[in-house]
């Protein structure tokens, strides 16, 4: 070791070492960006402007349109794929099966239709569809990579073990090169006959105050990242499921039944709030319907209880609201008894059917009285002081909640801007607990106040004369909700 350059030495470690650490981050964030192509950017911003307000954004759930997921299979043909899009009404013209059985099927909406539509950008808005399809996200996850428009095979899978084992591999090196360091250090100073140090041990430079100088700062900033990601998300809620005290299964009623959610929630047509329906509207079906397809009189019950209504007798009971709780008691335990002793007698010989309760009856009746009493009592008079009371609204937990600086106008999105229930609300047909679906945000509403086009053949729109002319001379292709203020800072706050 005589020759031995050793500052020349530490410096190639140094090198090295920091040539190693650029490749492993830079590995990350290659891995980490995924497959990226401007075709598929281009139709991801495509369906975003033109396809998101009807179907499902993780194409695998129904909307007001279908789900995608698959659609290139289901069609066959290309070309009329391409057709309906451009023009389903008139492609529906041609007499064609499966675009007229499509049709009946979402019970005569007609699409709409996308002239301008190139079939190259059509293929990018496919090819798009089919990477949210198959890998769930756009741009992938980590590790996955998606078949372009136009067919290739699609892989996918997790880089986390290999993560794991590059970070164990510079972990290692660096704690070697660290030992080679300190070597290279101890023989320099031996050389140039200067008193030398105790050789340090591994665990030594691993304490050491550059090590845990690092550490310190590592831990800082990944606070600093924590802290800001958890402000940002402050009063969020984005999947809040709360409990209701009523096991009201929008799966059911959106989804099995198709109800339209304007039935119940009549207020979003017409008004700022979409309102909770009162239970007078459950009513208009479950006077017929007196039994739940899941939950027979457990759920139902609750309803007909909160209001004074007897299904015994189909009949409003006069002065319910000075009845006690007694009395109401009787009335809905015997309902619930009643129905219990004909499921179980239905079929048995006349000589064989139960006469009165058996234990597994009273223990059912028990039950569904103490879940009434657990879902409707409540204070009159907002706790001032009167007894707990069976009648009356029922209290639904709220789930949706913006701010009160915040202006938002249902009829203004529903009725005028002609938006989904979904699009804000999710896929609520497939919820059998109801969960809040979007973030809410104010960035989310601003990103989509800038994809989404407004329809401007509706007539709330006539006044913009000039938007209207560019379409009409093809300097326009659409007009964005942002184009006609709809991210100016006082339409939503004033």
């Amino acid at each position: 070791m005589k020759n031995v350059n050793i500052g020349m030495y530490k410096s190639l470690i140094m090198r090295s070492l920091s040539i190693i650490f650029l490749f492993f981050f830079a590995l990350n964030l290659t891995f980490a960006q995924g497959e990226r192509t401007p075709e598929l950017d281009q139709g991801m911003q495509l369906f975003k402007n033109n396809c998101g307000s009807c179907h499902a954004k993780n194409m695998k759930a129904k909307m007001t349109g279908p789900a995608l997921a698959g659609v290139e299979e289901r069609w066959e043909d290309k070309d009329k794929l391409r057709s309906w899009i451009r023009n389903s009404a008139a492609f529906l013209a041609t007499g064609d099966e499966y675009a007229n059985n499509l049709f009946q099927e979402y019970g005569g909406s007609v699409m709409t239709n996308f002239p301008n539509l190139t079939d190259t950008e059509i293929d990018n808005i496919l090819g798009y569809i089919n990477a949210v399809a198959v890998t769930g996200a756009y741009p992938p996850k980590t590790g996955d990579a998606v078949a372009v428009a136009g067919g290739g095979e699609t892989k996918g899978g997790s880089n986390t073990l290999m993560y794991g084992i590059l970070a164990l591999i510079l972990a290692i090196l660096s704690m070697v090169l660290a030992r080679i360091v300190a070597n290279l250090n101890h023989m320099q100073k031996v050389k140039a006959g200067l008193p030398a140090p105790a050789r340090q041990t591994m665990w030594q430079i691993v304490t050491g105050s550059s090590v845990v100088g690092m550490l310190i700062f590592a831990f800082v900033i990944w606070g600093g990242y924590q802290t800001v990601n958890n402000a940002i998300d402050l009063g969020r809620t984005q999947g809040y499921a709360p409990t209701q005290p009523i096991k009201f299964s929008h799966e059911t009623h959106a989804g099995l039944h198709e109800i339209d959610c304007q039935y119940c929630h009549d207020g979003a047509r017409r008004s700022k709030h979409s309102v909770i329906p009162a239970a007078n509207t459950c009513m208009n079906c479950h006077k017929a319907i007196e039994k739940g397809s899941e939950y027979g009189t457990a759920e139902l019950t609750k309803i007909f209880a909160s209001i004074g209504y007897n299904p015994e007798d189909n009949t409003y009971i006069k002065d319910y609201d000075k009845m006690s709780e007694e009395d109401i008691k009787k009335v809905y335990t015997k309902w619930i008894g009643d129905n219990y002793m004909e499921e179980a007698n239905d079929g048995k010989a006349e000589e064989d059917k139960m006469t009165k309760l058996d234990n597994d009856g009273e223990e059912l009746v028990a039950e569904q009285w103490q879940g009434i009493l657990t879902a409707l009592t409540h204070q009159d008079g907002k706790g001032m002081g009167v007894d707990d009371k069976i009648q009356g609204p029922i209290n639904w937990t709220r789930i949706h909640n913006l701010p009160d600086h915040v202006y938002f106008n249902h009829a203004q999105h529903v009725t005028v801007g002609k938006q989904e229930c979904q699009t804000c609300h999710g896929p609520v047909e497939e919820m059998k607990l109801l969960a809040q679906y979007a973030p809410l945000s104010m960035g989310w509403c601003v990103n989509c106040h800038r994809e989404t086009k407004v329809d401007f053949g509706n007539e709330y729109y006539a006044s913009f004369k000039n938007m209207h002319e560019e379409m009409k001379e093809g300097k326009r292709s659409g007009v964005t909700v942002e184009d006609i203020g709809g991210i100016e800072c006082q339409k939503c706050h004033y």
